[in-house]
């Protein structure tokens, strides 16, 4: 690989490394805030059971593990073609 190109994944990576850590963090809070205006009901059936299942509440967290998994993957990717290349 020529001199600088490993800079391409690395910066990606980085990209996707720090998005998925923002999309992981408001991922909690929203569920922290769904949850939390549940327990004001009078009914806290689904608060306690967590069912039926909400995907939209976890979305968001499962979509910032998995940038981030890209993100640290390219990271490493880039860090090999340095090393090797």
């Amino acid at each position: 690989m020529p001199s600088g190109d490993y800079f391409i994944p690395v910066g990606i990576g980085g990209f996707f490394a720090i998005l998925g850590i923002i999309l992981i963090v408001l991922g909690k809070g929203e569920e922290r805030a769904y949850y939390d205006s549940l327990a004001s009901h009078t009914d806290a059936r689904e608060f306690l059971e967590h069912w039926p299942e909400r995907p939209r509440v976890g979305a968001i967290k499962i979509g910032g593990w998995i940038a981030l998994a890209v993100g640290l993957l390219m990271v490493v990717m880039g860090g090999a073609f340095w090393l090797w290349g």
